[in-house]
């Protein structure tokens, strides 16, 4: 942040409020990746209201999250963190290439399966993260860490309803399964989103999500001239509301809550936003998960905790 005049600027006025106390900045932080987590869950209502094709959905969430978070820049002085050079230039384009995949392919999910089962499967992608980075990344992987991920694989097949019958009783066979797959492949592409970014660590998460939007706003430009526009009325409303909630809100506010706390507890939070998700499923569409899938959705949370949580 730029400052003018010495004693009158943003940065001088933060520097001579006291910091805060270690148990009220925790607890804001707290709060903060729980109001995330929550919006978050909402996203799904916002993608089957709007009732687009998902790419032109994807352009919308980029476009209006571009703007929203332009907006949190010039209020915030941060801008000097757009300007990347030479490699972490390209990294950030990677991972919005593939962050435009996994939001195509998870909403594109979501009418076929369900929010609640969409949004459970995609969070499998710390799986792919550990799988990809001991193929590709010779990283070490503990056997705690294997017996974690088949125990999260053994979650997801459970938490599908394939198993069940809760797949046939939800919508067609084949196009459900279709729904989980593309869930899958978007799980897979925010991995990679995820082992790209630990590359470049100097860019800030602000800038990544930026970036990523800018990105998808030029990619995806020819989508809704090819795909059609929305109707004049309630889909612009929903639209408008993904980028500016669900896209600059949302990350703004997780990423003020992230910096609040340790990794332990920001692991176990991060299981705020498929919760809410199975609730507000269950609460707008009266889609229940069946006992079998809630027990995968158990046993994935078990799992998934025990691989985020950071080793003593």
């Amino acid at each position: 942040m730029n400052s003018s005049k010495a004693g009158t600027s943003p940065s001088s006025v933060l520097a001579a409020v006291p910091p805060l106390p270690a148990s009220t900045r925790e607890r804001d932080g707290q709060w903060l990746l729980i109001a995330g987590g929550v919006l978050l869950g909402t996203i799904g209502v916002f993608v089957e209201e709007a009732g687009q094709h998902p790419l032109v959905t994807v352009w919308f969430r980029c476009a209006f999250g571009a703007l929203a978070l332009l907006a949190w820049c010039l209020a915030t002085g941060r801008g000097r963190e757009l300007l990347l050079n030479g490699r972490a230039r390209w990294v950030a384009c990677a991972t919005g290439v593939l962050m435009v995949m996994n939001w195509a392919l998870f909403f594109a999910a979501i009418p076929r399966t369900s929010i609640a089962v969409a949004t459970v499967v995609f969070h499998i992608q710390p799986i792919w993260v550990i799988v990809l980075g001991a193929l590709f990344l010779r990283e070490a992987v503990s056997p705690a860490q294997w017996l974690a991920t088949l125990a999260a694989l053994g979650g997801l097949v459970l938490t599908t309803g394939l198993l069940d019958g809760a797949a046939a009783a939800t919508s067609g066979g084949g196009d459900y399964l279709a729904g989980v797959l593309l869930c899958l492949g978007g799980s897979l592409c925010y991995a990679g989103v995820t082992l790209l970014a630990n590359t470049q660590k100097a860019i800030s998460p602000y800038a990544m999500a930026m970036w990523q939007c800018l990105v998808g706003t030029v990619a995806l430009a020819w989508a809704p001239w090819v795909l059609g526009w929305p109707p004049l009325g309630a889909a612009w409303g929903w639209l408008l509301g993904l980028g500016v909630l669900h896209t600059g809100l949302a990350y703004v506010v997780l990423f003020a809550g992230m910096a609040r706390l340790g990794l332990g507890r920001i692991a176990v939070l991060q299981f705020v936003y498929p919760l809410t998700a199975v609730l507000v499923d269950w609460a707008v569409y009266g889609r229940t998960l069946s006992p079998v899938q809630l027990a995968g959705v158990g046993l994935m949370a078990a799992a998934l905790w025990t691989l985020r949580r950071p080793s003593r």
